[in-house]
């Protein structure tokens, strides 16, 4: 059973603030609870797994059925890890798309609150993600950025499978995990590094899946003639139209299931 603060970070029912909720003292002491909380999800965890431990901590603090991690990257975010394989799937679409709240906050440097994915605004904004979303199960998502406010690097993102928005104390735990996150990535080890813990470079292991993309992006270049922006826009759209992932056609491609030449 998850272990929650006493005094629970979920709040209001549907994530709506209720009265006394924006003082200073009460952020705070949710701060200290959601601290001691994060402490114990990544107590004993070698750096590589720490990502994956802070998404099952945000879902235990916050009111989400999962939660990703994904660093900015050109071309496609690089997915690094999740709470479940459901929330890897959810992330996996908004990257092949190339649209949704992830994208939105790195590219406003702030967090993106999608309340309702099935109506009004939200999914208007998003109408192909709201519309893939939902059918997954999901209703409203979170995307919190990574780094500062001047510089995105990534994106915490947070899914709940009905409608609602996030307390401001919600969204208060939600940036201290996101801060902690930030840490903890810039915390592995880097290729450049002299001596590299176990000899992994920097997310290695971590970004096996954003990997494939690119192979398979390397191998439809080298099918088409084109260029990779090219060849990432149309692994991009075969996924589209066959209702799948690019990491699903990009596996079919680098095991020659898949090839574009043909078609």
């Amino acid at each position: 059973m998850a272990v929650r603060p006493r005094d629970d970070p979920r709040g209001a029912p549907g994530g709506d603030p209720g009265p006394s909720r924006a003082g200073g003292g009460d952020l705070d002491l949710d701060g200290i609870r959601a601290a001691d909380v994060i402490a114990r999800g990544v107590r004993g965890a070698e750096p590589g797994e720490v990502p994956g431990r802070l998404c099952e901590v945000a879902v235990e603090l916050l009111p989400v059925i999962g939660a990703s991690v994904s660093l900015r990257s050109e071309g496609m975010p690089v997915q690094l890890s999740a709470s479940n394989a459901h929330a890897a799937h959810l992330a996996q679409i908004q990257a092949t798309l190339g649209d949704g709240p992830c994208q939105s906050a790195v590219e406003d440097c702030a967090p993106v609150l999608a309340r309702d994915l099935t109506t009004g605004r939200d999914a208007g904004r998003w109408p192909v993600f709201a519309q893939q979303a939902t059918e997954a199960g999901v209703r409203a998502v979170y995307a919190v950025p990574l780094g500062s406010d001047a510089v995105c690097v990534g994106t915490l993102d947070l899914y709940r499978d009905s409608p609602g928005g996030l307390t401001d104390r919600q969204l208060h735990v939600a940036r201290l995990v996101a801060g902690v996150m930030t840490v903890a990535l810039m915390a592995l080890p880097r290729e450049t590094e002299a001596e590299p813990r176990d000899d992994e470079p920097w997310l290695s292991g971590l970004a096996a899946d954003h990997d494939k993309v690119y192979q398979a992006v390397g191998m439809i270049m080298a099918q088409l003639g084109v260029g990779a922006d090219d060849a990432l826009a149309r692994l991009r759209a075969d996924a589209f139209a066959r209702g799948s992932t690019a990491l699903d056609v990009a596996r079919d491609v680098i095991a020659h299931r898949r090839r574009f030449d043909r078609y």
